[in-house]
């Protein structure tokens, strides 16, 4: 398998203004400031403005509080960014925090790993300290219970820093987007996904439809697993994995159960349709979404975001 190379990530986030890119750059430790905001407090403030500019997690009891897509997180711990069958990538985005929950669920993955073929796990994003709207990127990972892995296994050495910031995943899906890539395509993708999705705490495990396509050709008599692995946008380099909300956090809203069957029939044809992998350009550009405001966001998220 080839690893592709594209700009180097940190000289692309320091433009950007990214506070970690900008420290590593600089070769300190600590974040470099961003401009404050005028009024923090007011409910109308971008979320994403907030939680972007924590550095560290609000040292209380760990909780999980709203939506995966529409919450935050109090009490995260960061997973390691090196362990015997993991290491974390990208390190300047500072996103490698979720709930205690997520971090066991990872370093148990993690260990079972090479029972799949898989030598170990490339971990991608987590959550931001406090969880929250991110600056840049996912619209989920905001209660600290989502962790995208690389479809790429962790070489049997550990990454220096600027690889961990440039190296890219491996695309194994066809240029076409029917169906996956034979050249990049291992029973151990089949093997490691097949081990994430078995996991009595996942909720879902989102890839490429196309990988969901091999997955179903490729599953055999074992077959249970596949009712929790869904087709989504992009996911052609990493699966996306989401655990359940944790006992302890009564204010985490739930991921619906995922629909009944394998998810192999024509549920799965839709992601095929011409006008789903080939969309026509839009006649007018479309106005980008508002971001997420304080506003928006429970109430509880407010102590974590505005707390020292």
């Amino acid at each position: 398998m080839t690893i592709r190379r594209a700009m180097p990530l940190v000289a692309f986030l320091v433009a950007a203004g990214s506070p970690f890119a900008v420290a590593q750059e600089r070769g300190t430790l600590e974040p470099a400031p961003l401009p404050p905001l005028a009024n923090p407090a007011d409910p109308k403030t971008p979320a994403k403005e907030l939680f972007g500019r924590k550095a560290a997690p609000l040292p209380l009891a760990a909780r999980s509080i709203g939506f995966y897509t529409r919450g935050c997180l109090a009490g995260a711990i960061a997973l390691p960014v090196n362990g015997k069958t993991w290491q974390v990538m990208r390190l300047s985005r500072n996103r490698n925090w979720g709930h205690p929950a997520l971090i066991t669920f990872l370093e148990r993955f993690a260990a079972r790993a090479p029972k799949a073929g898989w030598p170990g796990i490339l971990v991608g994003d987590l959550a931001q300290p406090r969880g929250g709207p991110m600056l840049t990127g996912h619209a989920s990972h905001q209660v600290g219970l989502d962790a995208d892995i690389w479809l790429t296994p962790m070489p049997k050495r550990e990454l220096t820093r600027q690889e961990r910031e440039e190296m890219s995943a491996v695309n194994v899906v066809r240029t076409d987007k029917r169906d996956i890539d034979p050249a990049a395509w291992t029973p151990h993708h089949v093997a490691v996904i097949r081990a994430a999705a078995s996991d009595p705490e996942v909720e879902r495990v989102l890839v490429n439809a196309a990988i969901k396509k091999a997955l179903c050709r490729d599953a055999g008599t074992d077959r249970a697993w596949l009712r929790k692995v869904r087709p989504w946008w992009g996911h052609n380099y990493h699966m996306h994995i989401r655990i359940g909300c944790p006992a302890d956090s009564p204010e985490c809203k739930p991921q619906d159960p995922a629909p009944e069957g394998e998810g192999c029939g024509k549920e799965l044809d839709y992601w095929f349709r011409d006008s789903i992998l080939n969309p026509p350009p839009p006649l007018f550009p479309p106005k980008p979404k508002p971001p997420i405001t304080m506003a928006e966001l429970p109430p509880a998220c407010r102590t974590v975001a505005l707390s020292p």
